[in-house]
């Protein structure tokens, strides 16, 4: 008999990317890593930028992962639940993954009970962040209108484009070492929340592409869950004790 009583959180893969020597075996990896938890897996969470690029135009979505997208669908036929959030690469979503997927979508940070604990999941990029910058690009890539805009042009150019942008975005940036409690927007967010809301237990994010365990409470923890670019980690929840992970290379 099969007992699924666990729950696994993941983020930041970024299929597509040239950050990845091959994208494709990044791909063959992570399905290995589904079929490793799906025995035991009552909920999986793939929390934003699973892919490096999504963008869904009406009867159109773009070429390949092919291995994940069939891998998700059949987990969730045999019964087991599995949410995806936007992420700031992988926004511009519709309902393409839920219809044929079978996942359940996200936009907005999540609040849930498992297990007996309570969580605030989201992918993270934004949230205690006020900069003038990030709102102005947040409205542009949120706009209807310029979604429109975008839907028109042919997708051999803008895929292109979107690749590139992402590209040269994380070459100039890298990524940042853990900053501290005082600088990181990600603790300060869940530092604020929790002061609203003291009964969380766990405050789960991507994003930052860093691993980090960060007690905020006597019985509340923010987690931070890497990424699949060089870290391939993930968080793993049994109902008594949540930790973090690296699948063997």
């Amino acid at each position: 008999m099969i007992v699924r009583n666990k729950i696994y959180f993941l983020a930041d893969v970024h299929l597509g990317s040239k950050s990845h020597d091959d994208s494709i075996e990044t791909e063959r990896k992570l399905c290995r890593w589904l079929d490793s938890v799906r025995d035991d897996a009552a909920v999986i969470f793939l929390m934003g930028d699973i892919f490096d690029y999504w963008y869904e135009y009406r009867y159109v979505v773009p070429k390949g992962f092919t291995r994940l997208l069939g891998k998700l669908g059949e987990m969730t036929d045999s019964g087991i639940e599995i949410h995806f959030f936007a992420g700031n690469h992988d926004l511009w979503l519709t309902d393409y993954l839920a219809k044929e997927c079978g996942l359940i979508l996200h936009f907005e940070p999540y609040l849930t009970e498992l297990k007996g604990k309570k969580f605030i999941l989201a992918h993270g990029d934004g949230l205690g962040d006020d900069s003038r910058s990030f709102h102005f690009l947040r409205k542009v890539f949120h706009s209807k209108f310029l979604r429109k805009c975008f839907s028109a042009i042919h997708p051999r150019w803008t895929i292109p484009l979107a690749h590139a942008w992402s590209n040269s975005s994380r070459e100039s940036r890298g990524v940042v070492p853990y900053m501290g409690e005082e600088r990181e927007h990600l603790v300060r967010f869940a530092k604020e929340k929790w002061r609203e809301m003291p009964d969380i237990n766990y405050f789960i994010f991507g994003h930052r592409h860093i691993l980090l365990d960060l007690p905020i409470a006597s019985q509340s923890h923010l987690i931070i869950l890497g990424d699949w670019i060089t870290l391939f980690s993930y968080a793993e929840f049994d109902g008594e004790d949540l930790q973090l992970k690296r699948f063997p290379r």
